[in-house]
């Protein structure tokens, strides 16, 4: 299924998408900004290594997106396995990232290969690595540089081959001056990092990303691709998306929602009133194009009220 831009960008194709909810998550990086541009080359450099990666980014930037990325460029055939490590329970991390043995985890009869296990031969994506506790961070440590696993209960290790992707939304090189993340984990991961700008640092990728979830949403709800005004773009990139990619997301969703016509207009947003912001902007770019001699007066006078509103937004 291909999507013409509404704005003029390239045209977009999505041939993996259906109607179901689990295919609305994004399944395609769209990188247009320069600085996503320099990220997409370092992936790509980087993906086909047998190294381990570590991604740094705030929350809601796309760092599984990116995860999974890696793992479809590399050359390994088995799973992605994803762990939020945030969820998991400190009494039971040992057992899920390693597994378990019959008749020693809560008595049960099975034994479970554990998310090392289950990603033997491709890659494990460990996303908020730092929320793993200490004790933990020295066996995942030992298990990737001996690559080989020793189940909880279990006589023996087993061998093990894993790609380790992690990710993480705090500073590292400080958790571990804190005492709160391994060293040597830490300068394992180190050999291949790749930070994941926030979107506010990436403007180029707002609109793109908007079209982007505009067209697989429209998709879900069968109706017609709506055109996203002007006035709606100036106020996508007036604003700073704190939540990043996934509020972007969300907002359109909420936009796509409450309007029924052919265009999504500013008060289909759900986003702070950036209307004055979005028409300075447009201003600006406005007397960017003129030549009348005029025109260094006029930007000065444009500057100076644009900072005034800024600092008034401030308050």
């Amino acid at each position: 299924m291909t999507f013409h831009a509404p704005f003029g960008q390239p045209l977009l194709t999505f041939p993996e998408l259906d109607k179901s909810p689990l295919s609305i998550r994004a399944k395609a990086l769209v990188f247009v900004d320069p600085r996503s541009q320099q990220l997409r080359q370092a992936l790509e450099r980087l993906a086909p290594q047998p190294l381990p990666v570590l991604i740094r980014g705030e929350t809601g930037t796309g760092k599984e997106l990116l995860a999974r990325q890696i793992h479809r460029a590399s050359d390994r055939g088995g799973l992605f396995v994803s762990v939020n490590c945030a969820a998991i329970s400190h009494t039971y991390a040992d057992a899920e990232l390693f597994g378990y043995s019959a008749g020693t985890h809560g008595g049960t009869a099975s034994s479970r290969a554990g998310w090392f296990g289950s990603a033997n031969g491709g890659t494990l994506y460990l996303d908020e690595i730092a929320d793993l506790p200490l004790a933990i961070q020295g066996k995942l440590l030992a298990a990737l540089e001996n690559r080989e696993v020793t189940r909880v209960g279990a006589a023996h290790p087993q061998p093990v081959d894993v790609r380790l992707v992690a990710a993480s939304s705090i500073d590292l090189a400080q958790a571990v001056r804190a005492g709160r993340f391994n060293e040597r984990l830490y300068h394992y991961l180190d050999e291949g990092e790749l930070e994941l700008p926030a979107l506010r640092e990436r403007v180029g990728d707002i609109l793109p990303l908007a079209e982007y979830f505009v067209g697989i949403y429209c998709v879900r709800l069968e109706r017609p691709l709506p055109l996203i005004s002007e006035q709606a773009q100036q106020a996508l990139e007036a604003h700073t998306w704190p939540g990043n990619t996934r509020e972007l997301e969300n907002v359109i969703h909420f936009a796509l929602l409450v309007s029924d016509g052919e265009e999504i207009l500013p008060e289909h947003l759900d986003l702070p009133d950036t209307a004055p912001l979005a028409s300075l902007a447009a201003q600006l770019a406005q007397l960017g194009r003129s030549r009348e001699p005029q025109t260094t007066a006029a930007l000065r006078q444009l500057l100076e009220q644009t900072l005034a509103t800024l600092d008034g937004s401030a308050r």
